[in-house]
């Protein structure tokens, strides 16, 4: 099966924070492979602004560095690649400073192109910036503004940047992004609910026990360390991430596939969230921070023990990398069905997955043969696909033996195609004018409320995160979690 690849107008992307982690991680080779697959026409243009005094040469050139630390081997074109460094270029510029932006108008034509500015900055300059391309005289009904992740803080952050954003650009013009949205798997989550008439009458409290949404990663901190110090797992992973897959995974059927239509159903789904409360915060959330231990047969330091700037030791450290919560949504539809959620960093494995657990069969005629509850994993990462798990007989003779056994779909050996990573499904999506896969303000805003009363319960109560072993699946306390309801995790 070929993939078909649709090109996109002619644009100019402005990526401030150009040479920042998430330009040369994400960004670059995204934008790269889109122009490997001729995306882009030939008057197209990347260009990249930070304060750097780098001239479009050297920017190149830098560029040649990225891609070949972060492509797999042998994949830069040479063809290619002179096609993608014709279209770089690279603006110095300090966001304060006025007489830089009059500098920086100069480098665009006014062709009524498409003019996308990328933030990948921190949050505290999205209001600058939105102000300086504006009075640049740069925003006009064709350009747009993408918002990385996260969107201020807290609420009032979240709705102080939203209003400095707002007041320059119309709400359709933002694009507030995150990349989960952009996988495969979270798109095949509404063909799967939607598409089949299957699911829809088993998608609620009348036939699903526990919903488990995971997303862990064996990587640690390192050099983010300064950055998760002011956030934490809880602000960086599930105000965004795994809010969003929740959403997805619970919300009602939308009118149709129209990106208002979409996100109304999410919104009522946040709007839904029970409050966690000081009362009930040691009950429902668990909170840790990883300890040394090992990963893949290596050993690796505790949280803040390599961070090379030494803001403070590592028995100083107090922001949590694991949180376990258990959710509940206040509707009819999942009244009663816990959605346990967790996400952490240096865990045994990386694993992104949304587990659907079926309650068990009313009444069993096998004597005490066991029976293990139906379950539909949907795997984000590493390898996108479905899988639903069935009890069978195993043959042979001896009576009713009884096994779990798996119906597996995976997406790279059914579709044999190597389709595009979240990032390059998403700049696309953004050239296009397409904001389906992107949160509107009022989701943003409804999510940091629910976080935010965690938080501050967190604070009465003295909730310290407790330490965890890297290599494991988080501290004590999200076993408990579930231990409490007489459940486990899916993968324990």
């Amino acid at each position: 099966m070929a993939a078909e690849f649709v090109p996109v107008d002619p644009f100019d992307l402005v990526i401030f924070g150009g040479t920042g982690d998430l330009a040369r991680r994400k960004l670059l080779p995204a934008l790269y492979h889109r122009d490997h697959d001729e995306q882009f026409s030939d008057d197209s243009r990347i260009v990249a602004v930070s304060r750097q005094d780098m001239s479009d040469e050297g920017y190149g050139e830098w560029v040649r560095k990225v891609l070949e630390e972060h492509l797999p081997d042998n994949e830069i074109d040479e063809d290619v690649f002179s096609r993608f460094h014709d279209r770089l270029a690279h603006v110095r510029l300090d966001v304060d400073d006025a007489a830089g932006w009059a500098a920086f108008a100069e480098r665009f034509d006014d062709d009524g192109r498409i003019r996308t500015f990328y933030l990948a900055t921190a949050p505290s300059l999205f209001g600058k910036i939105a102000n300086g391309v504006a009075d640049a005289g740069l925003v006009d009904e064709r350009a747009r503004i993408v918002l990385e992740k996260p969107v201020g803080h807290d609420y009032k952050s979240a709705r102080d940047i939203n209003n400095a954003v707002g007041a320059r650009f119309e709400e359709s013009q933002i694009y507030r992004i995150d990349h989960y949205l952009g996988k495969e798997t979270v798109q095949n989550l509404i063909a799967l609910r939607f598409g089949n008439s299957l699911f829809e009458p088993v998608w609620g409290r009348q036939a699903v026990d526990n919903v488990q949404i995971t997303v862990a990663e064996s990587l640690g901190v390192d050099e983010r360390f300064e950055f998760y110090e002011q956030t934490g797992a809880l602000r960086d992973m599930v105000q965004n991430h795994m809010l969003q897959l929740l959403c997805l995974t619970a919300m009602e059927p939308p009118a149709s596939m129209n990106h208002d239509d979409v996100r109304n159903e999410k919104i009522k789904v946040l709007r839904s969230l029970k409050p966690i409360t000081p009362q009930d915060v040691h009950k429902v959330t668990a909170r840790g921070q990883y300890a040394a231990g090992m990963i893949d047969g290596k050993a690796v330091q505790a949280y803040g023990a390599s961070n090379k700037k030494e803001q403070a030791p590592s028995d100083e450290a107090k922001a949590e990398t694991f949180v376990a919560i258990k959710a509940e949504i206040d509707n009819w539809r999942w009244q009663g069905v816990p959605f346990y959620l967790r996400t952490g960093k240096r865990m045994a494995r990386k694993s992104s997955q949304i587990v659907f657990e079926f309650k068990p069969v009313p009444h069993s005629i096998f004597g005490e043969e066991p029976l293990q509850p139906n379950r539909l994993v949907l795997r984000l990462q590493p390898e996108e696909g479905v899988e639903m798990s069935i009890m069978t007989k195993e043959p042979g003779p001896g009576g009713f033996r009884m096994r779990s056994l798996p119906l597996n779909l995976s997406f790279s050996q059914a579709f044999e195609v190597a389709y595009p990573d979240a990032y390059e499904r998403l700049l696309m999506e953004v050239l296009r004018g397409n904001p389906a896969l992107f949160m509107r303000r009022d989701e943003v805003e409804a999510g940091w409320k629910w976080i935010d009363r965690i938080l501050e319960s967190w604070r009465l109560e003295q909730v310290e995160a407790q330490e965890y072993m890297a290599g494991s699946w988080g501290p004590t306390d999200a076993f408990v979690l579930l231990d409490r309801d007489g459940r486990r995790w899916h993968d324990s």
